[in-house]
């Protein structure tokens, strides 16, 4: 089985500027999905799409690959992750390489393991799934939810006021981390996470939205935390 990994860092970058290649602690923040992705030992090819040259040179210096830039119409503010992937596939093909799976690693998920993408690898052979997604569990039930209306707090299912949370079912969302998915999944469904999709839940101490300035100093605290720093 021949995997790539695509780590999918387009230059930018507007809430944080340059957030693929800003300094994470000791080393910039897409180092660790790469040395992960290397260290893991899944992939055939460890590879960045990017459109910016200096996210280039930082990628390579850190082993991975950069055999072409992304083009222009995928390096917009409204450039979608799966047609990014749809890309690198083409592009590879034609220049006669050809994967059997694609993992896309985003460049800001400094929580990713080689352990992580090892066992996702092996989740993916065994279940048959098209994708294997690292999932996480909300810290309290969306079922008893609020939205504003008109200046107050209203519940979206007002029907769940009286029912007790650990009788209601629980909900998770995407990490926002990786994607192992079956490349003739990707490009018959053109989607991240298609019909047949195995999910790997993932501690919410391993999981950080990194968006704005406190999402990435709530990171670094958490990282130092699991890692004894």
């Amino acid at each position: 089985m021949k995997n790539v990994a695509i780590i999918p860092a387009r230059g930018g970058s507007k809430r944080i500027p340059r957030k693929n290649i800003k300094m994470f602690l000791d080393q910039p923040i897409i180092n660790y999905s790469i040395k992960a992705a290397l260290g893991s030992g899944c992939f055939d090819e460890v590879m960045v799409s990017t459109d910016d040259q200096e996210i280039a040179a930082v990628a390579k210096a850190a082993g991975a690959q950069v055999p072409f830039m992304r083009s222009e119409a995928n390096s917009t503010d409204m450039a979608m992750t799966a047609p990014v992937l749809i890309e690198v596939v083409n592009k590879y093909k034609e220049l006669g390489r050809e994967f059997d799976a694609v993992c896309c690693i985003y460049p800001t998920a400094p929580f990713i393991t080689p352990a992580k993408l090892q066992a996702a690898q092996k989740l993916l052979i065994e279940s048959g799934a098209s994708c294997v997604l690292p999932i996480v569990r909300f810290s309290y039930p969306i079922q008893r939810s609020l939205k504003i209306v008109d200046g107050r707090a209203k519940m979206f299912w007002p029907e769940n006021y009286n029912v007790r949370s650990q009788d209601l079912e629980p909900a998770y969302h995407d990490c926002g981390q990786f994607y192992f998915l079956t490349t003739d999944s990707l490009l018959k469904e053109q989607i991240l996470f298609p019909e047949f999709t195995s999910p790997m839940e993932v501690s919410e101490l391993e999981v950080q939205d990194i968006d704005n300035e406190d999402d990435w100093q709530m990171a670094e605290i958490k990282y130092q935390r699991l890692n004894n720093l």
